[in-house]
């Protein structure tokens, strides 16, 4: 522990100029590192090649479940009665027991903090009914990410035929899990207790030693398997810029830390974010046809921004909004058309999704006749408009 511990805290106070990405390198039989705000791949390793990814599979079970809590068919505050199933899972375990009654909360402590596999089915089994319905779910989703060279066989990550992902793979489903922020409300958590029904407590103690180790660090995942190795997808941010990184098939848990440090090493050194513009910045107003207001503010859906090495300047840019018509009513998310975004030189680095400030109703006939008397009186009527 002391050798692992003087490792970490090694390579985290290394931070100086930056330095070539092979200096960086991870022995890692497979690896990336990518920039959450834009997706873009800093550096990679073999990150294509197919392995088992242990108990890094629960960033895709999180994925489903914080999607069931955010779209609303699931609360934290919803009781699990935990089955047969659940309480005999093998491996990491928070011991549940059969019958027993807990918060979705408290389960996903168990298993953002300390990769209960009992803790991860139960909750599969309070989303989709079943593991195997929850598996198919999970399989659906990834590829409408992208994520094509993985196959989920369960929800927890032990070793099972046909059982596989990527290191590019498991960074695109943690960029998608990283998209509802209040997992790291519990992928940051170093140690807490699961209160259990008879009133004992079970410490919890987060597998990720880099949340205590790493300044920045605040998930996501650990695997270990003996055909997996030990393995590590995580996530800091600093200043608003946050990595991803992915190690698999490290031959020790000191590996995977020193690697996944010496990765976040290099990008926090050679690569800054810039914010182009926010989602609170007004781009412009449009005509609403057929609401209660006349005009709506455009902003962006998501914050515009752009990957930029330290020592690159910042530039200005120009927005080109692209929009045909908005047609009352509308909801603020909705996507009514985009925006170019254009450097100095005129060219076009990006197009973005844009929406409407805030909800526009539907006018009613009440609406149009208070409308038409205040233009009468104004001396026009709504067909002179």
């Amino acid at each position: 522990m002391k050798r692992c511990l003087l490792i970490i805290m090694t390579f985290c106070l290394f931070i100086g100029s930056a330095k070539a990405a092979e200096d960086y390198a991870p022995g890692a039989k497979s690896a990336i590192l990518m920039d959450f705000a834009t997706g873009e791949i800093l550096f990679e390793k073999n990150a294509d090649e197919v392995l088992a990814p242990a108990s890094m599979t629960k960033i895709g079970s999180m994925l489903l479940i914080m999607e069931a809590i955010d779209n609303g068919n699931l609360s934290l505050d919803d009781e699990v009665t935990i089955s047969e199933e659940a309480a005999d899972m093998g491996g990491s375990q928070v011991f549940l027991e059969a019958g027993e009654v807990y918060k979705v909360h408290d389960l996903l402590k168990g298993v953002a903090i300390a990769s209960g596999n009992d803790a991860v089915v139960a909750l599969a089994e309070k989303v989709a009914g079943s593991q195997s319905a929850f598996v198919e779910m999970m399989n659906k989703r990834f590829k409408e990410l992208g994520a094509n060279n993985t196959n989920f066989v369960n929800a927890h990550g032990l070793d099972a035929e046909g059982h596989y992902s990527t290191a590019r793979d498991m960074a695109i489903i943690a960029r998608e899990l990283l998209k509802h922020e209040s997992i790291l409300e519990y992928t940051s958590i170093y140690e807490e207790y699961l209160e259990k029904n008879d009133g004992t407590k079970t410490w919890l103690v987060n597998t990720n030693k880099l949340v205590r180790f790493y300044d920045g660090v605040d998930g996501l995942k650990t695997g270990y398997t003996t055909s997996a190795g030990y393995c590590l997808t995580a996530t800091a941010s600093k200043d608003g810029f946050r990595l991803i990184s992915v190690v698999m098939g490290e031959e020790t848990s000191e590996n995977r830390s020193s690697d996944t440090v010496k990765m976040l090493n290099y990008g926090f050194n050679t690569y800054k974010i810039n914010t182009i513009k926010t989602t609170d910045e007004v781009l412009g107003k449009v005509r609403v046809e057929g609401g209660k207001q006349d005009y709506v503010n455009i902003v962006l859906v998501e914050d515009a921004t752009e990957l930029l090495k330290n020592t690159d300047e910042v530039s200005d840019y120009k927005f080109n909004l692209k929009i045909d018509k908005i047609k009352a009513p509308v909801k603020k998310g909705e996507i009514v058309g985009s925006a170019e975004i254009i450097d100095n030189d005129g060219n076009i680095i990006d197009e973005v999704a844009v929406t409407v400030a805030e909800d526009i109703k539907k006018a009613s006939l009440l609406d149009y006749l208070l409308r038409n008397i205040k233009t009468l009186g104004a001396g026009k009527t709504l067909l002179e408009q």
